[in-house]
């Protein structure tokens, strides 16, 4: 004996499988001559469930593009492949250009003391100018930069941490050729510069440096010197922050320190290797006799944020 349940029409549990088993049922009933309930039945539809079920149902090969792609394929006449070049293009052309924006950022160099500096760019590279003294070796170094061959520049066992890339500059190719080099390292620009010029430092084997940051900020490092031939020329530079050597015993003391300041001509002149390296790692009261426009002085420890 076939039992069929009462179906309820408008519950929106009621499937269209089901209503086509229901009438199936009903029509066999009716052939057999037996009684049943009278069963009011419609037209098989989806319901509510069944709709969302299609509507989510996902694309699959073959079938129509959104109509959003046609459009865009239309309006641009481009090819899908054509397209989506186009957008990767556009990612790339993002991506490179946050690139370029971090390298804008403000460089920030920390004075370690005596002739010890290191610069971190906006991008991130780390740079040393003649690691001796100090703390804040830390940070892998992207670039170290020599001014010359005397122990207290040159203490590469300060940087244990470098990067795969790092590049090592000292005065040796800074003045290959016996002319002043520029290294142009995408993240900063650096020209060597004449320095020595005093009996314990020989110009041939002495160089300073001027850094150009993407930032269009320079900075001078003179290295140890007295008074160059140079330096007259280095006013059209428009160079931003400049460091003097001034201690006096081994290279020229404040008075002529502040000489070079004026002829270079820099907004913010700094003394540095104010002392000797055997007597201490900075010497203030020497430092206060640099009079130059703009002088600054900054401490060991002291950071500067270059704009």
């Amino acid at each position: 004996m076939l039992h069929l349940k009462h179906v309820n029409m408008n519950s929106a549990k009621a499937s269209a499988p089901a209503l086509r088993v229901a009438a199936a049922a009903l029509v066999f009933l009716c052939s057999c001559g037996s009684e049943k309930e009278a069963v009011q039945l419609v037209p098989a539809a989806e319901t509510e469930e069944e709709t969302a079920v299609t509507q989510a149902k996902p694309p699959v090969a073959g079938e129509e593009k959104p109509q959003e792609e046609i459009a865009e394929a239309e309006e641009t006449g481009l090819t899908d492949e054509e397209i989506q070049e186009e957008k990767a293009a556009v990612t790339e052309s993002e991506s490179t250009d946050k690139k370029e924006e971090e390298a804008m950022k403000d460089p920030v160099l920390l004075y370690q003391g005596h002739a010890s500096l290191r610069i971190v760019t906006g991008d991130d590279k780390v740079i040393y100018i003649d690691p001796f003294s100090g703390e804040g070796y830390d940070m892998p170094a992207d670039l170290i930069l020599q001014t010359h061959d005397h122990f207290d520049h040159k203490d590469m066992s300060r940087i244990s941490d470098r990067n795969d890339d790092c590049r090592v500059i000292t005065q040796a190719e800074a003045l290959s050729g016996g002319e002043h080099q520029s290294f142009d390292m995408g993240y900063v620009k650096v020209e060597a510069v004449e320095a020595g010029y005093n009996k314990n430092h020989d110009k041939k084997n002495c160089v300073g440096y001027i850094l150009t940051f993407p930032n269009d900020v320079s900075v001078y490092v003179s290295g140890d010197t007295s008074k160059t031939e140079q330096m007259s020329t280095l006013g059209s530079r428009n160079i931003d922050y400049a460091f003097y050597c001034c201690d006096g015993v081994y290279n020229m003391d404040a008075a002529e320190a502040s000489e070079c300041a004026a002829l270079v001509g820099a907004k913010v002149n700094i003394p540095y290797h104010t002392g000797s390296a055997a007597v201490t790692a900075f010497d203030e009261e020497n430092a206060k006799r640099f009079n130059a426009p703009g002088a600054t002085i900054v401490t060991p420890g002291s950071e500067l944020i270059l704009k």
